[in-house]
């Protein structure tokens, strides 16, 4: 037998690790969880394709509606999961979608873009700004998916993301703003636990985006973006956790769109003696709910 055939060129745990032949293999793949009627929550979910040609599609939560008013918040949401692990579908996304949907009363649609490496980056990026251009198309009522058409608020269009998914929040505002995109009224962006660019060059990111300039690439380091002071969005709410290894490029990012020439607000909120995506990984810590707290805070005072 071949030895060579389980050898390993690249290892990224808890990630993925590439072996000799080009195959990827994730440290773990989780399972699919099914859409419907939450019976907690009473929040609804279903599936929806975004781009068929790429075969991006997205998540759909929805609320219990009451009274005549049936518009709600709509909340466009990035997983995180280092660009190369995570899906909306799986159940610790999910359910804290459903957490977030039933506790702001909004509508969230979540997407599922093409995971890094075997789609190097930027295709996360591209996808999440691509599916932004197809939620637009519903603004006016005359999209392809009657929840959006008939229940998301486009005057109050929030995006959201933890982690990786912050970054790409942050690069699809970015292009909203520079381009003017027509339909959506993008209020602001909840940062949660953001991935960016640090001291170093990610050897991890640097695999997964070839093209990638260093310091010199605005994805990671958006100080060096000329087109950061055109971002969508008036406020920025940026959560933290004290122990996040993360927690210093956070506070970078904050400092960057002061300085930037955007003309928009930036608040913090902190969780004390937790650290990165905890509200993910530990779900029942008594922490989780005074972070969803202040997020549906920003939304309703938006």
């Amino acid at each position: 037998m071949d030895s060579s055939i389980n050898q390993t060129t690249h290892e990224f745990p808890p990630y993925f690790k590439v072996h000799r032949d080009g195959r990827i293999e994730r440290y773990g793949v989780p399972d699919y969880f099914s859409t419907g009627l939450d019976p907690k929550t009473q929040v609804q979910s279903k599936d929806v394709v975004v781009l068929s040609e790429s075969g991006v599609s997205a998540r759909l939560f929805l609320p219990k509606v009451n009274g005549p008013d049936p518009k709600l918040p709509l909340v466009v949401h990035y997983h995180g999961g280092g660009f190369c692990i995570g899906s909306p579908f799986v159940e610790t996304f999910h359910n804290f979608l459903l957490s977030l949907a039933s506790a702001a009363h909004a509508v969230v649609i979540s997407v599922d873009y093409r995971l890094a490496p075997e789609h190097p980056l930027p295709t996360a990026h591209e996808d999440a700004w691509a599916a932004l251009q197809w939620i637009a198309t519903h603004s006016k009522g005359q999209g392809p998916d009657p929840w959006l058409n008939e229940y998301a608020d486009f005057g109050r269009v929030f995006l959201a993301g933890e982690s990786a998914g912050a970054n790409i929040a942050h690069y699809v505002a970015v292009q909203a703003g520079a381009t003017g995109l027509d339909g959506p009224n993008i209020i602001g962006l909840l940062m949660v636990h953001p991935f960016f660019g640090g001291k170093e060059p990610s050897k991890m990111y640097g695999f997964m985006c070839p093209t990638s300039a260093g310091f010199h690439d605005p994805i990671m380091y958006p100080a060096v973006d000329p087109k950061l002071p055109s971002m969508a969005g008036t406020k920025v709410l940026v959560c933290l956790a004290e122990k996040d290894s993360l927690r210093d490029r956070g506070l970078d990012y904050c400092e960057t769109l002061s300085k930037s020439g955007w003309g928009g607000t930036v608040s913090l909120y902190e969780t004390e003696g937790e650290g990165h995506g905890f509200f993910l990984l530990n779900p029942s810590s008594d922490k989780v709910e005074p972070l969803i707290k202040a997020m549906v805070d920003f939304i309703k005072l938006g």
